[in-house]
């Protein structure tokens, strides 16, 4: 797989090695053990027998240790805490464009960081699917702190071999190699069309994350002539957005398109982590979103 041609070697080692600081400082025990309370294992496995007391379920009766100790004993079970995290990640032209102080990739390449350093502390499994308008690199998931680095590496410097996004395309390949259940998070800007309908099969079998990057341009335009390129046509547009109609007419496009995210993840019974990207440096625009999201889940109580 090609990397971006604009991000020399040492530069892109560096940014690697700053995020993964930033990020391991945010990972602190209680963003792990957010992380740990907001997902659960893919089911549960035997642990030990004990002597039956009031209360117990009777089907957990063991009956063959009964029948040989001649009192009841019963069968305990615990939760399969370790989990397989893979990111879906969108490679195409729009995620490396906008008016943010990070590129859509850039804000990716940092969630990327949070989850998958707080999946490694608690020795889950990442993979990542990186995609455009097809697959263009699959990582298998691993366990380990320089696996994450190397997803990190990847999230940064990929290029896609297309401009466009096809998601469809992307859940139907990882539900052929993603052969357990597993903690799956879409990670795009989710400006495409007609991806909607892949989602319900996908999130029937997989717990479904999808994490959507917003960047300033999704706000009120700033008031001037605006000259934009759409990255994934190279179309050219020059934008009075002085014009009340035209700042009527942007917020009443942006309104419909979150609406039909909106409705589209709730048909799908999938969750949404919402990640704003702004214009101004120097602030963390990741751990808060996380934590808020861990905690949306663990008072709601994970999927089984």
């Amino acid at each position: 797989m090609e990397v971006m041609a604009d991000i020399e070697l040492k530069d892109l080692l560096a940014e690697v090695r700053r995020i993964e600081v930033v990020s391991k400082r945010r990972v602190t025990d209680m963003m792990a053990g957010n992380y740990s309370s907001a997902f659960r294992g893919a089911g549960v496995e035997f642990h030990e027998v004990r002597e039956y007391v009031p209360g117990d379920d009777p089907r957990t009766v063991d009956w063959n240790v009964t029948a040989r100790l001649g009192r009841p004993y019963v069968k305990k079970f615990v939760d399969e805490r370790q989990l397989t995290v893979v990111f879906l990640l969108d490679l195409s032209a729009s995620m490396r464009s906008g008016f943010g102080v990070w590129t859509a990739r850039q804000a990716a390449a940092r969630v990327c960081a949070s989850i998958g350093l707080s999946a490694a502390k608690c020795d889950d499994q990442v993979g990542l699917i990186a995609f455009s308008g097809g697959v263009d690199k699959y990582v298998r998931p691993e366990r380990g702190t320089r696996h994450i680095l190397r997803i990190i590496r990847d999230a940064l410097a990929l290029r896609g071999s297309g401009r466009a996004t096809d998601i469809s395309a992307v859940l139907e390949f990882a539900g052929r190699v993603i052969r357990r259940r597993a903690v799956v998070f879409l990670v795009s800007d989710f400006l495409s069309a007609g991806w909607e309908r892949s989602l319900t099969p996908f999130s029937f079998k997989h717990d479904l994350v999808a994490v959507r990057l917003k960047g300033p341009e999704l706000g009120p335009l700033p008031r001037a002539m605006l000259r934009l390129v759409d990255p994934e046509t190279d179309e050219i547009r020059v934008l009075d957005a002085t014009d009340p109609e035209v700042r009527r007419a942007h917020e009443e496009a942006v309104l419909g398109w979150e609406r039909r995210c909106r409705n589209a993840f709730q048909r799908a019974d999938v969750d949404l982590l919402d990640i704003t990207v702004t214009r101004e440096p120097g602030r963390d625009l990741v751990t808060k979103p996380i934590l808020s999201f861990f905690s949306m889940r663990q008072r709601r109580g994970c999927r089984t």
